[in-house]
């Protein structure tokens, strides 16, 4: 009979995530873990392998979050440029708070990673942006099958334009107090798409 875990992966994993947000990689200890975790090193290694398994695991757990609240926004619009619109509030204003931080978990850990010795992470990392990018060609493509967007826009280009923009509205969401001028300059990119 085989011992049974005496952790929950998935709260591990959790706060393994936020801990990570928050710091980065890098200065995240084993210490740190351990605090947070719950667990010792010993068991942490034996549950995951290593500290960077544990930070793949963390990664696809943020994506993974992300993809459904993409996916909830766009159910909760009646068009899928309101449900992009809605998503991209959702993860710079309204998160402003509450999350670990305020940059994307993927974007603040390939800045990061492009700096270190460690390319399986990188790639790890970036196999997950360009799947968010590929979601947002999609998602596009269906605007314009849809015809909220002209048949001339390109979905991927579109979706290269928006997750650059996401990317510099979060940041600079996390340096400015006035909310208002976040407010305005994501419905500004969003004129901007429907031309």
């Amino acid at each position: 009979m085989s011992k049974q875990a005496k952790f929950n992966r998935d709260q591990v994993i959790e706060k393994a995530k936020n801990l990570y947000w928050e710091k980065g990689y890098h200065a995240t200890s084993m210490r740190n873990l351990q605090d947070v975790v719950d667990m010792r090193p010993g068991s942490i290694y034996a549950a995951f392998g290593s500290k960077d398994n544990l930070f793949k695991e963390a990664l696809n757990r943020y994506a993974q979050i992300g993809a459904e609240q993409l996916a909830n926004s766009l159910a909760q619009e009646k068009t899928v440029l309101a449900g992009l619109k809605r998503f991209i509030r959702s993860v710079t204003i309204c998160n402003k708070n509450s999350a670990p931080n305020g940059m994307c978990m993927i974007v603040k850990s390939i800045a990061e990673l492009t700096q270190s010795d460690n390319p399986d992470l990188l790639a790890n990392a970036m196999h997950i942006l360009e799947n968010i990018e590929g979601s947002f060609a999609s998602i596009f493509q269906q605007a314009i099958d849809n015809g909220e967007i002209s048949v001339e826009k390109d979905p991927v280009e579109l979706a290269r334009y928006l997750q650059i923009q996401i990317i510099g509205i979060r940041t600079y969401a996390q340096i400015t107090n006035n909310m208002n001028a976040v407010e305005k300059v994501i419905d500004d990119l969003f004129k901007g798409l429907r031309v």
